[in-house]
């Protein structure tokens, strides 16, 4: 299969290198070429009574911080969401770090096997994804907001689409809304925040919003850092009106596709892909101060919970640690740096601007449900709710994210609503991975999953019709090539983690140690149990190999 993505591209980084000034008129003719040498496939068109389906993600959510689970946290339109289909309590990601688990929602793989197995790798585009299947089928198919498929730099081998200077050429975005990754329809995004990352479909809409004002199409970048913007890097309570958040444009422009898709009879598969409350800790008007910092019951390591954990646990908690050992590549590795460097105070105002940007994005999402209620079609939709992996502002000693397997970081929120298909208000302890809902869309979409795809089909589950399908969930965690690779098996009650080159691990019970205080991997007492979860885990890897080719013949 040709990779129509990488060719274009290339061809306009070749463009790029050789002078060519990249104009709206320079791209308009790289697109003439690209659909006379390729086409545009026709779809076939499907039922339009067929089932919708809805993805609504946020970034680095702990799957605490949701109103049914925490009622400081203020999220009623999750709940109203939770209130119409079921929530997931013991869902999992396959990695807890952006670009990997990304990739996995769409691919139904895990890292290990679609290739993108940490930040700053890519997805192969010839890797079949559920919009390529969908599109196939005649779907409309969408995202809005952060895909974070690719990295920031691009290289001749492996181009990227979200890398500079492609990523703020705005002549490019103008004309190009996709086929992306099997979206027919994207519209992006690429900066947390205030980061000068900002550029894509999302300036666009901003410049757009702007000018329909009378106002400097260029003034919003008074509100983003330096050297894209002129501002400062900013904490707390962003400059950034309310009306230009990346929130306020995901849902406009989602709800602008479900009026697209309802006046078309079209059925679809959409993204709505939400950045917050991935850090910087920064949210827009009242949602800074909605929560008070004096309130936040700030999460604290307990004396001695490191002594029987790994080194890269423990280095954690030093003030200049030495993390080299488990670096063997040059470049930044997520979370391998002090942890200590935040005062109690700070972290309780981190906390508090976290559950801020979490309400500010709820908001956003009851405009979605409402646009589903006002079209008809909260019943002939599945919605999803999840988020890519978890988040810690203190838990067990740590900020933010790293290699590091709690429960923190690999468990996530997860709801799935559909009345009249999808029970309501009910919960559930079957376990569940990010990489089902691509063969699990597909079922019920009455379409067959492509055999690369390992999750498991989860429709009885969703439905009701059984209570568990699983029994263990795998998460990967690979931030270094070969010095810092763990591999996770997690049971309905424990919990096992096995590093590459190292002969230590972790081994929780869930059930009498749910705050995950005491490893159990070296005591006597648990070998046989340990050994157990370890064919365990093998077998796990065995099943996820997937069969490409039959077997027609004795040989």
């Amino acid at each position: 299969m040709i990779n129509t993505v990488v060719i274009k591209i290339l061809l306009i980084l070749a463009l790029i290198k050789i002078g060519v000034n990249t104009n709206a008129q320079v791209y308009a003719k790289i697109e003439k070429q690209y659909q006379k040498v390729y086409g545009t496939p026709e779809k076939d068109s499907i039922n339009p009574s067929e089932l919708n389906f809805l993805l609504i993600t946020s970034d680095q959510h702990h799957w605490m911080a949701m109103g049914y689970n925490n009622p400081d946290v203020q999220t009623p339109n999750l709940e109203r969401l939770a209130k119409r289909g079921v929530v997931f309590d013991r869902a999992y990601c396959p990695n807890p770090t952006c670009t990997p688990t990304r990739a996995s929602i769409i691919t139904g793989m895990m890292p290990s096997q679609h290739g993108a197995y940490v930040l700053g790798t890519k997805l192969p585009e010839e890797v079949i994804t559920i919009g390529d299947e969908l599109s196939n089928a005649g779907y409309q198919t969408a995202l809005i907001g952060k895909a974070h498929f690719q990295p920031f730099e691009g290289t001749a081998e492996f181009p990227s689409l979200e890398a500079y200077p492609i990523l703020q050429e705005l002549d490019f975005w103008r004309n190009f809304s996709g086929p992306f990754y099997g979206f027919n329809h994207i519209e992006l995004a690429r900066n947390h925040g205030d980061e000068p990352h900002v550029g894509q479909h999302y300036v666009i809409w901003m410049e757009e919003k702007l000018k329909s004002e009378g106002k400097a199409p260029n003034s919003w970048k008074n509100w983003f850092r330096k050297p894209t913007g002129t501002s400062e890097a900013q904490y707390g309570l962003w400059n950034l009106p309310e009306e230009y958040h990346m929130n306020t444009w995901i849902a406009e422009r989602t709800n602008q596709l479900l009026e697209d898709c309802t006046r078309k009879k079209k059925p679809f598969f959409m993204w709505a892909s939400f950045f917050d409350p991935h850090p910087p800790y920064l949210v827009s008007g009242k949602w800074a101060d909605m929560y008070d910092p004096i309130q936040m019951k700030v999460p604290e390591i307990k004396e001695g919970e490191m002594d029987d954990m790994p080194p890269v646990y423990k280095k954690t908690q030093e003030q200049h640690p030495d993390f080299s050992e488990f670096k063997d590549s040059k470049l930044w590795s997520a979370g391998l740096g002090s942890h200590i460097t935040r005062t109690n105070k700070e972290k309780a105002k981190d906390m508090a601007l976290y559950y801020g940007m979490i309400s500010f994005m709820d908001q956003e999402i009851g405009k979605i449900l409402d646009k589903l209620d006002e079209l008809g079609l909260t019943e002939k939709t599945i919605v999803l709710f999840t988020t890519d992996h978890g988040h810690v502002y203190g838990q067990h000693g740590l900020i933010k994210k790293g290699p590091f397997m709690y429960e923190d970081l690999v468990k996530v929120p997860m709801i799935v609503a559909c009345p009249g298909t999808i029970p309501q208000g009910e919960r559930s302890p079957s376990l569940q991975s990010l990489i089902d809902i691509a063969p699990t869309f597909l079922s019920l979409a009455g379409l067959d999953a492509p055999r690369c795809m390992t999750g498991v089909d989860q429709k009885t589950v969703w439905k009701g019709d059984v209570e568990s399908l699983r029994n263990n969930v795998l998460v990967e965690n690979h931030q270094q090539p070969y010095s810092l690779y763990q591999k996770q098996l997690i049971t309905e009650r424990y919990k096992l983690t096995t590093y590459m080159n190292h002969s230590y691990g972790e081994l929780f019970d869930l059930k009498n140690d749910p705050g995950e205080l005491n490893n159990l991997w070296d005591n006597l007492d648990y070998l046989q149990l340990k050994l157990d979860l370890l064919i365990q885990l093998i077998q796990a890897e065995m099943k996820q190999e997937t069969i490409k080719v039959d077997r027609t013949a004795a040989a």
